[in-house]
């Protein structure tokens, strides 16, 4: 029986452009603090060896400081580590895995898997890697690497791979997509017993069986990833293969596509949705509203959501379909007549008739509204 944790796409040196500075430092540091805790779930469930299946770097232009921190990373994992070039960062001319700082500080138990060559692990594994050699190959290299084997015989094979397989791609016949029925077809007739694939950022079985999986990124990076921060610890046992998703991310992608505000109770809904998020400091939030408020309601959500927005890492609310229709209780309190009252006749008119001064009106009416009550 031997057990291996498999993992793809730190993309260590990735920046979001929603993070504010110090926002992103914090997120830059936890996508190397997962390094550590994968390293500590490999030496728990007693992994022989660690598996990175592409996309470790950003890309091969990433900084040196960037380097030198997930070497350090490195450092303090145990097992093996097998690290495999990928799309953003392939084994060129470029290479970040050639760049004299990771060659003179790389741990001793890292290696990076350079060729298509099998690599053995000890007298029962082996792995078979598929090194992407440029950004952009005429083929996936898993293909010319399946190709070029013999079923084993006596030992366990794993491939690690790399890449975006048919589907999930609206066009099967681009330039580095892997077919899964080759895939399949190669664990069938007994080439390898296990794919360990990266690029897809959620943690993915793939065919008909339990051979061959996306490990997804340990670290969320956004909002349309369905099982993010995650390692997977793969078994096998006597040819039997078993996986377990292990939690490893701190970080939440969270989005609501469409939110309803149409009433007070509406407003509250969203309120209760947000606080009831944990970790807000390390969630990103983006909501859709769409329907209509009174001048009030709409109001009282915005100095709510000055109050809340900030204590999460990034927040975005879209109010592009969100209308604010002003009604009688809006102004029946605050005693306007004569140029004021006719003032917030015409604004109503206006955003009652649409258009680009409809938005206008509506902003002149809410900052009215804040200046009566003396909270502009």
């Amino acid at each position: 029986m031997i057990k291996f944790l498999q993992t793809s796409d730190w993309q260590l040196g990735m920046t979001r452009h929603f993070f504010s500075e110090g926002t992103q430092e914090r997120y830059s540091q936890a996508r190397l603090d997962a390094i550590r805790t994968m390293g500590r779930i490999a030496r728990e469930e007693g992994c022989l060896f660690m598996l990175v299946c592409g996309d470790a770097f950003e890309s091969n232009q990433v900084d040196r400081k960037t380097v030198v921190r997930a070497l350090e990373a490195l450092k303090e994992v145990t097992v093996p580590v097998f690290m495999l070039p990928g799309n953003h960062d392939p084994l060129n001319a470029a290479s970040v895995y050639r760049s004299s700082t990771f060659v003179e500080r790389k741990p001793d138990q890292v290696h990076v898997i350079e060729t298509a060559a099998p690599i053995n692990i000890n007298e029962d594994v082996e792995i078979v890697g598929a090194p992407w050699m440029s950004k952009k190959p005429a083929v996936n290299p898993v293909e010319e690497t399946l190709a070029a084997l013999q079923p084993a015989t006596g030992v366990t094979r794993i491939c690690v791979a790399h890449g975006i397989v048919d589907q999930f791609t609206p066009d099967p016949e681009a330039q580095g997509v892997v077919a899964v029925e080759m895939l399949e077809r190669a664990v069938s007739e007994g080439k390898v017993h296990f794919v360990a694939l990266g690029d897809r950022h959620s943690l993915t079985r793939i065919g008909n069986g339990d051979r061959i999986w996306y490990s997804g990124t340990p670290e969320s990076t956004d909002f349309a990833e369905v099982q993010s921060g995650y390692a997977n610890v793969v078994e096998v046992d006597n040819g039997r293969i078993s996986t377990k998703a292990v939690r490893v991310g701190e970080w939440c992608f969270t989005e609501r596509n469409r939110v309803d505000l149409n009433t007070p109770d509406e407003v509250q809904a969203l309120r209760r949705f947000l606080e009831d998020i944990e970790n807000k400091e390390r969630t990103v939030v983006r909501l859709n509203c769409v329907g209509s408020l009174s001048l009030s309601s709409r109001d009282e959500l915005q100095a709510y959501l000055d109050t809340v927005k900030d204590v999460f890492a990034a927040f975005d609310m879209r109010e592009d379909d969100l209308l604010v229709l002003p009604d009688e209780a809006d102004f029946g309190d605050l005693g306007f007549s004569g140029f004021a009252d006719a003032t917030i006749k015409r604004l109503r008119t206006q955003i009652s008739e649409g258009g680009g001064e409809s938005v206008v009106a509506r902003d002149a009416l809410m900052l009215l509204m804040r200046l009566a009550r003396g909270t502009a």
